[in-house]
């Protein structure tokens, strides 16, 4: 098994969440061993999607070189990056966080369609989880293990009628994630979205691209795409926090009311000992 990256570039263009202007974005074939790579073209830096570059996991996972040099919202796109097996990409941007789109992964997995898939000359580069890592913080965890597949296993509680307990088990493939998990999109509450746009932020979020929810119910006319939709893109944002490692992965991931910090403190624990995992 080779590594990989895209066969051709290709340009896209959406809405930031936060800023709430377009944002244009080319992904470019990166040769091998470089990983995934943030450009910002309106600063003239290079950023590294790695664990040690996660500068803020409060809303959404950022990496940053320093304060003004950051990226933000890359859990989306490095979700689709990671369920199609690529491992070296440069991805441009001309703004501090990567396009919104509809919410969710299914404008990057088309994106990442078109632009094909380019096999290089190097061996890809496996982790096998080897012993149990665990993240935990009240009732709150999240969890490798080992297992011979990979399995995203993940459940939330929300006091609130539309969502409450849901859980699902992912056995990833990529066809699976494209069918399974791709179009669930990020979720919110209309008081949140609120405060938000009070602080200057969430300024580009709406209904067309997130699902917000009242006090009693989902406000988006066409409703949800899947009745677990909450849960699902959960499982979404997990699997782009987990690119971070730099490579697939072999084990088991399970969490209890997961986020983009406990991800990332995972990847931090999984990584400070080398006995937790080998290299395959």
């Amino acid at each position: 098994m080779k590594q990989s990256t895209i066969k051709n570039s290709i340009n896209g263009v959406g809405i930031g969440l936060h800023k709430g202007v377009p944002i244009k974005m080319t992904l470019e074939p990166l040769e091998e061993g470089r990983g995934v790579v943030f450009y910002r073209s309106d600063i003239d830096e290079y950023i590294e999607a790695k664990p040690e570059n996660v500068i803020d996991t409060r809303m959404a996972t950022v990496v940053g070189t320093a304060k003004d040099k950051f990226v933000s919202t890359i859990e989306h796109l490095l979700s689709a990056i990671y369920a199609f097996g690529i491992d070296n990409i440069l991805i441009k941007l001309d703004s501090y966080e990567v396009p919104i789109m509809d919410g969710s992964s299914a404008s990057f997995c088309m994106l990442l369609d078109e632009a094909g898939i380019h096999e290089l000359e190097v061996p890809k580069k496996i982790m096998r989880i080897k012993k149990e890592v665990v993240v935990q913080e009240g009732d709150k965890y999240v969890k490798l293990s080992p297992s011979p597949d990979l399995t995203y296993d993940f459940t939330i509680k929300f006091p609130h009628p539309v969502i409450q307990n849901q859980e699902y088990v992912l056995e990833f493939s990529k066809e699976n994630y494209k069918k399974e998990i791709a179009r669930a999109r990020t979720f919110g509450f209309l008081h949140e979205v609120q405060y938000l746009r009070s602080k200057g932020l969430a300024l580009g979020g709406s209904l067309e691209n997130a699902i917000v929810l009242d006090d009693k119910k989902v406000l988006n006319p066409e409703g949800l795409r899947f009745p677990d939709e909450f849960v699902r893109h959960k499982i979404l944002d997990a699997i782009g926090d987990m690119c971070l490692i730099g490579m697939n992965f072999v084990g088991n991931y399970e969490a209890m009311a997961g986020s983009h910090d406990l991800n990332h403190k995972l990847t931090l624990e999984l990584l400070k000992d080398a006995q937790n995992y080998e290299i395959i």
